[in-house]
């Protein structure tokens, strides 16, 4: 690491303690963008970098409510706003009972350089609540929802900080928060949340999005080198709305997906994954992947395990923060993986990581291969702002001609910079480069 951003980043640990996912989020950045800051030493004279790793405005709040009992609950409620340079903040609410400040500071700052990377106009945030709303009623998830946005409603604005859903946070929780807002508010802002109903100002293919762009990027990554997805087994983690859609575009183009997984465990489906099966158990019935072994005949299911020990040629870890790590990592090499892209946040550890590039195996950080649903939040926003509503083929289209873009902007600025190939460093300096430019012509704020 460069010595002057290696000052940064010790000063980070320093003034931030105890939050190990936001230093693993920074130090992967500042590790790659030390050539960057070395033709602009005017990154370093205005501090640019210390006010880069500084969110502009962290909330945290209390957020009581009863549940159908009649007891008073008490969560947290955080939005971390952490860069708008290039636009209003935007990023997910994740309602988790793990969320604290420091996985929404990682979450954020990933952010900054993923909207970055989109070319859409937007900053960079996140926020959500330790609330979780597995096995709570509607009635419940309502209550908690309307009184977060009792607080949650002052900060954002469709041209301040525009939420969306993420871990925890579909459709349903949308509609109740919005719901609040209008009322807290008086006004129809469609644009103040995205992820919406598709009755009410939401965007076709915003569902399938992170997914189907996460699969979009390992195509162009292995078209590069002259292969494509054809054929190809591919082992998936998660079987929520990422891993989900990421499988049906997989399928979409020639490749077998024959794996998923919980947090209990996952299965292995040699044929190939049933997907009608897979959404009437986890979308419908919300229920566990082990239910798709009971189901079906011949899958195998394996508790307490992650699943990369099968043979495939590309892994798509989907589900959460530093789920495949270095052993994982070792298994999937030995058994020839070609491609990894990420389709969640950061869930490949810094080893393992190094283990695939060391191996040559291809591979797209999530700030670069999963933008494909902040992408469509934008493409969202641009729908409500000019009350028009796309075709799915037309919303499609431009989701795939972004994750084009986001590809190619990566390779190019690698090979640029001596590193062909080397997609992090390639994503890392092109977001970089793109908010630190707007920073300076915006001045010291």
């Amino acid at each position: 690491m460069d010595k002057a951003v290696e000052a940064v980043y010790d000063e980070v640990l320093k003034r931030n303690p105890n939050e190990p996912e936001f230093h693993q989020a920074v130090r992967e950045v500042l590790e790659s963008i030390g050539p960057a800051v070395a033709k602009h030493p005017e990154y370093i004279e205005t501090k640019l970098l210390d006010r880069l790793v500084e969110p502009e405005r962290q909330i945290l709040f209390r957020v009581p409510w009863v549940d159908d009992n009649g007891k008073v609950q008490v969560n947290r409620g955080y939005r971390i706003e952490f860069n708008s340079a290039l636009g209003p903040y935007k990023g997910g609410l994740r309602f988790h009972h793990s969320v604290n400040r420091s996985i929404l500071k990682f979450l954020g700052f990933e952010q900054i350089f993923k909207n970055a990377l989109t070319m859409q106009g937007i900053g960079g945030g996140k926020g959500g609540s330790d609330f979780d709303p597995h096995g709570r009623s509607d009635t419940e998830v309502m209550r908690f929802c309307q009184q977060f946005m009792t607080e949650l409603y002052r900060h954002i604005g469709d041209q301040t900080d525009v939420p969306a859903g993420d871990i925890g946070v579909g459709g349903r929780e949308v509609g109740y928060m919005f719901g609040m807002y209008k009322r807290l508010t008086n006004r129809f802002e469609s644009g103040v949340l995205t992820g919406k109903s598709l009755k009410w100002g939401g965007s076709l293919v915003r569902t399938e999005a992170t997914g189907y762009g996460t699969v979009l990027f390992a195509r162009s990554m292995l078209q590069a080198q002259g292969d494509d997805l054809e054929g190809k087994r591919i082992a998936i983690s998660g079987s929520g709305n990422v891993a989900i859609y990421a499988a049906e575009k997989a399928m979409q183009l020639g490749g077998v997906p024959v794996t998923l997984s919980d947090s209990s465990g996952w299965i292995l489906d040699e044929d190939g994954l049933d997907l009608d099966l897979v959404k009437q158990i986890k979308e419908v019935e919300r229920g566990r992947i082990s239910e798709y072994a009971n189901r079906k005949s011949g899958v195998k299911y394996f508790s307490g395990s992650r699943p990369w020990s099968v043979p495939v040629d590309v892994a798509l870890p989907c589900a959460t923060q530093n789920e495949l790590n270095l052993a994982d990592a070792k298994e999937l090499v030995k058994n020839g993986v070609r491609a990894v892209a990420e389709g969640a946040n950061m869930p490949t550890t810094p080893d393992a990581t190094d283990l695939f590039q060391a191996s040559s195996v291809l591979f797209a950080p999530g700030k670069a291969a999963n933008a494909g649903g902040v992408a469509t939040s934008a493409l969202e926003m641009e729908q409500n702002a000019s009350r028009t509503r796309w075709s799915f083929e037309k919303a499609e289209k431009k989701l795939t001609e972004i994750m084009r873009d986001i590809h190619d902007s990566a390779a190019q600025t690698a090979e640029e910079y001596g590193r062909p190939g080397d997609y992090v460093f390639g994503a890392n300096i092109a977001g970089f480069t793109r908010v630190a430019d707007a920073m300076m012509e915006q001045g010291i704020v």
